[in-house]
C-alpha cells in the first residue's frame, strides 16, 4: 500500500520544484508583457494536473520502475541463470555469455522510446511542419532503433569494462561525417531526437539497468561503470535518424530514375512498330 505520508512529501516536493517555473511564466506575462493571462482558471487547473501527475510519476519511479530495472538486470546476470546456458563447467564467463542482457537492453530501449511522450510530440510537430514528408511513425521507429542499439552497446561496454570515451568519440565522428551527407532538412531534427529520448520514461529504466548491471557483473563499479547509458541513448538516435533520412532519399532517387530508364525503351519500341 502507498502511504499517505509518501504522497504528501512527494506532492510538496513537486510543488517546490514547479513554483519557480510558474513564477517565471507569470512574471514575464505580467511584468514584461503586461497582459493578463488568458483563461487564468484553466491555466491554474492545468498546473494542478501537472503537479499531481508528476507526483504520481515520481512515486511510480520509486515503487516500480527503478526496482524493476535493477531486479531484471541482477536476475539476467546472476551466476545461476547464466550457468544454465553454459556448456562447459569451470569456464570463466565472457562478454558473449551475457547475450540475454543485450537482448533485454535492446527491447527495453525500443519499447520505452516508442512510448516516450516527448518523442511523440516532436514527431507530430515535425510531420505538420514538413507537410507530411516526415512520417510520424517512421521518425519514432528510427529513434527507437537508435536508442535500442545504443543501450545494447552500452550494456556491452559495462560487461566488457571498456572506457566510455572511446565509444562516444567514435560515435560523434560518425555523426559529423553523416551531417555532411544527410539531407539538410533532417539534420536539426536528428540532433534534437537525441535529446527527446532522455525524458520521463526512458531515463529511469535505463539508469536502473546500468546500475543493476554494474552492481552484478564481477569487477565493475556502479559509480564508474553504472552510469553512461543515457549518453548512448542520446547519441545513437542521431545516427539512426540521419540513416533513415539517407535511406529514404536513396529510395526516392532510385524510384525517380527508373521511369527515366524505361522511357527510352518505350521510344525505341514505338519506333520499331512504326518501321
Amino acid at each position: 500500500m502507498i502511504s499517505l505520508n509518501l504522497f504528501i512529501d512527494t506532492f510538496l516536493g513537486t510543488v517546490t520544484d514547479v513554483i519557480p517555473i510558474a513564477a517565471i511564466i507569470f512574471g514575464f506575462q505580467l511584468a514584461v508583457l503586461r497582459k493578463p493571462v488568458t483563461n487564468l482558471m484553466r491555466v491554474i487547473l492545468g498546473f494542478f494536473y501537472v503537479i499531481l501527475g508528476l507526483t504520481l510519476f515520481l512515486m511510480g519511479l520509486e515503487l516500480a520502475l527503478f526496482p524493476l530495472g535493477e531486479t531484471m538486470a541482477m536476475q539476467l546476470t546472476a551466476p545461476d541463470f547464466l550457468s544454465n546456458f553454459k556448456f562447459s563447467d569451470g569456464q570463466q564467463l565472457g562478454w558473449f555469455d551475457y547475450y540475454w542482457v543485450y537482448l533485454f537492453a535492446f527491447f527495453i530501449g525500443f519499447s520505452t522510446t516508442i512510448a516516450e511522450p516527448s518523442l511523440i510530440a516532436v514527431a507530430i510537430k515535425a510531420n505538420q511542419v514538413s507537410g507530411g514528408s516526415i512520417s510520424v511513425n517512421g521518425l519514432r521507429i528510427a529513434v527507437a532503433l537508435g536508442v535500442a542499439i545504443g543501450i545494447s552497446l552500452g550494456s556491452y561496454r559495462i560487461v566488457a569494462g571498456d572506457p566510455i570515451h572511446y565509444y562516444i568519440i567514435c560515435g560523434y565522428v560518425v555523426v559529423v561525417i553523416q551531417t555532411f551527407y544527410a539531407p539538410k532538412l533532417i539534420v536539426p531534427l536528428a540532433y534534437d531526437s537525441g535529446g527527446v529520448t532522455t525524458s520521463t520514461v526512458t531515463v529511469p529504466l535505463v539508469t536502473a539497468l546500468g546500475l543493476g548491471l554494474a552492481s552484478t557483473v564481477p569487477g565493475r563499479n556502479p559509480v564508474i561503470d553504472g552510469f553512461g547509458l543515457i549518453a548512448f541513448a542520446s547519441l545513437f538516435p542521431i545516427i539512426s535518424v540521419m540513416c533513415y533520412a539517407q535511406i529514404t532519399q536513396w529510395l526516392n532517387q532510385s524510384q525517380q530514375t527508373e521511369p527515366e530508364k524505361a522511357q527510352p525503351q518505350e521510344v525505341q519500341s514505338q519506333e520499331y512498330k512504326e518501321q
